[in-house]
């Protein structure tokens, strides 16, 4: 059929250079495809390739080949993956010698052959499809939030792929075009990719910040919004200890839907420097992705590393001093761990005291009760405003009452 149908196209091609009209010729163009697509059978394959062959060849004219390879485009979604990945790979090599006459076209195979390949799961062969469209050097305008899709599209697939790096680059394109997009679901879609590519570098409150952000976001469904707190509170809990993940902490204490979520049993521990113990860990480990179990250079994954800062944390708000022996023993780590892990939030301005290694011995500054206190009562103020708020809810009129006799 393949040889049927070369003869057919190199007849159109001398009807073309002779007396057919443009629009003449398109209209068979469009019917042999038609019907190709109805009759070919197990001879589509080769029908097609050789349908595409002639038609982005020189001998037809530009016109004519750019509509034609629009309609057939828009005929790849009505075939088999199978055949559509690999008529799309033909064309693609087919008119590389003339992709500049072909740009718009060529976006759109790319974008349904990664779209194929998203299907497959095969993230970064899809990722790599759409790099190739060009998107800044080509001709063509492309508008900014087209842009920006791709992009994001792009630096998702590579985070699939559990490429970082390659999703940080891409990521950081779409930023530069965040900006000129009216388009709020684009906006949304940026913000959650620009809070997943921080969480896989392991910059947890960077990301719990913006994964709280959407929480919040009305056009979100309720579902991805406590996606989005959850995410938020296990990037907490694995920022390492220090000012920014207190705050971060507290905002997530007071948030009343945390309460609803399995992991609120350590952050409740962590909001008040409670000492976590390994078997707490169990069920929270479960939540974890795969690249948050990754191992620090010091042999802990990254939650140990970050239960073992808070620990500390929390040890410096129990005693004036401790020994080496002692503390390993509280944070369930070698003496000589628990006194590297000291020496350096000290040193980084994350923990105050210093190390006295003479007398084997790490010595807090003088814990100060106010500051403590004065947390401890605003949590409480918290609590019992919520309190009446509820009380407000389900008995307004019972409320005011109370509120008139409160006031006499």
């Amino acid at each position: 059929m393949a040889t049927a149908v070369k003869q057919q196209l190199n007849q159109l091609i001398s009807l073309s250079h002779s007396s057919g009209s443009h629009k003449d010729v398109t209209e068979k163009y469009k019917a042999i495809l038609e019907s190709i697509i109805k009759t070919a059978g197990s001879e589509l394959v080769p029908s097609l390739q050789a349908f595409i062959e002639t038609l982005v060849s020189e001998g037809v004219s530009l016109v004519i080949s750019r509509q034609i390879l629009t309609d057939f485009t828009a005929q790849l979604a009505r075939m088999p993956d199978a055949v559509a990945k690999e008529i799309s790979h033909y064309i693609l090599e087919k008119i590389q010698a003339r992709v500049i006459s072909f740009e718009e076209q060529v976006a759109a195979i790319r974008q349904h052959l990664a779209s194929i390949y998203e299907r497959e799961e095969s993230w970064r062969e899809a990722a790599n499809v759409l790099v190739g469209i060009p998107l800044e050097t080509g001709q063509k305008q492309y508008s900014p939030d087209y842009k920006l899709e791709t992009y994001l599209k792009i630096a998702r697939l590579f985070l699939e792929d559990e490429d970082a790096n390659q999703a940080d680059a891409y990521i950081n394109r779409a930023s530069m075009l965040q900006a000129e997009s009216k388009n709020e679901e684009l906006q949304i879609l940026y913000k959650a990719c620009y809070a997943r590519v921080l969480n896989f570098r392991r910059k947890f409150i960077e990301a719990a910040q913006r994964y709280n952000e959407l929480s919040f976001k009305s056009i979100v469904s309720e579902e991805e919004r406590m996606t989005a707190l959850k995410n938020a509170l296990i990037c907490t809990v694995l920022a390492s200890a220090g000012q920014q993940r207190s705050r971060m902490l507290a905002t997530l204490f007071k948030d009343e839907r945390c309460q609803q979520l399995p992991a609120y049993s350590i952050l409740e521990k962590m909001y008040l420097d409670r000492i976590i113990r390994s078997t707490d860990l169990v069920d929270f480990s479960a939540l974890l992705q795969p690249h948050q179990k990754a191992i620090t250079p010091d042999g802990s994954t990254i939650l140990n590393r970050a239960v073992t800062e808070h620990n500390l944390l929390s040890a410096s708000k129990l005693y004036n001093n401790i020994s080496f022996e002692e503390l390993g023993s509280l944070l369930e780590i070698p003496p000589a761990k628990a006194e590297k892990i000291a020496s350096q939030m000290i040193t980084e301005g994350r923990m105050n005291g210093y190390v006295d290694q003479i007398d084997s011995t790490v010595h807090f500054e003088a814990r100060e009760t106010l500051p403590t206190w004065d947390r401890q009562i605003q949590s409480l103020c918290f609590q019992v405003n919520n309190i009446i708020e509820k009380i407000s809810t389900a008995e307004p009129e019972w409320f005011a009452k109370a509120m008139e006799t409160f006031s006499d």
